[in-house]
């Protein structure tokens, strides 16, 4: 079972299937993961799997690496689309996020001024006012939503502590738009259940819910590399195509990552 640990904090550019060239941050540790999710089908494997020794990169290391690299990207004349929050866990849990998100505008701002900001996060921090406002700073805020169905979100993506779905979805709604929701489908069996959620049981709810954010776009995914969950299987274009479809049919701007 392959898993991919990334750099800290700064990793990249690597060509990102929605992104373009990013830049990646990595503000957890690089010899393990932390992460308020533990999916099935997380590239960095399972939470168990990685524990880590190490502390957070501090703000200050985090300005600094990513100064450094910017720098460097600029005199090569090989500048990112995005520079992107992603990396081995869940970025917004790190106790500097905003500061570092204040941070990275600046120095954004002053060597690459085109490249788009985005935070790959699963939502369960959006609650907290300092991440939800930090959140609203960046381009791209991609918040995570696989289902609106709490039973399978315990059972996908296994959230660690307390998950309140009602809550994350009306704090989703209070971006008033600027929002982006990301969604992995998925096929298989685990533990003899059957966690295809690309039929209508899902995807219906889904999307009455994705109205009800109204985020101004959705991107939608599939498996791209080996899961620590054996038996897990990729949606198929055709199943992918059929869900931008309906997204499209009410008016939602919607793609597909094969």
């Amino acid at each position: 079972m392959a898993t991919i640990l990334f750099p800290s904090p700064i990793f990249g550019p690597v060509k990102s299937r929605r992104l373009g060239v990013s830049l990646g941050i990595n503000l957890l540790p690089d010899d393990g993961k932390v992460c308020t999710f533990d999916c099935l089908y997380c590239e960095c494997g399972f939470n168990a799997m990685h524990r880590t020794k190490k502390k957070f990169p501090t703000r200050k290391e985090v300005a600094e690496a990513l100064e450094c690299k910017l720098k460097s990207m600029v005199e090569a004349n090989e500048l990112p689309d995005v520079i992107t929050f992603a990396g081995n866990g869940e970025p917004t849990i790190h106790p500097d996020f905003a500061s570092i998100i204040d941070d990275t505008i600046a120095l954004r701002d002053r060597y690459c001024p085109a490249a788009k900001i985005s935070v790959l996060t699963n939502a369960t921090q959006i609650t907290k006012e300092n991440v939800f406002e930090a959140l609203k700073r960046v381009d791209n805020n991609i918040l995570k939503l696989d289902t609106a169905d709490s039973g399978y979100i315990s059972m996908l993506d296994r959230p660690t502590g307390r998950y309140d779905l009602e809550a994350i979805i009306e704090r989703m709604k209070a971006f008033n738009g600027n929002a982006i929701i990301q969604t992995m489908f998925l096929k298989g069996i685990v533990n003899g259940v059957d966690i295809n959620n690309t039929g209508d049981k899902y995807v219906l709810p889904w999307i009455e819910t994705i109205k009800e954010i109204a985020p101004r776009e959705v991107m939608i995914y599939t498996i791209d590399r080996e899961t620590p969950q054996q038996g897990l299987q990729k949606a198929t274009h055709e199943e992918l195509d059929r869900i931008v479809s309906m997204l499209a049919k009410d008016g939602i701007k919607a793609s597909a990552s094969y």
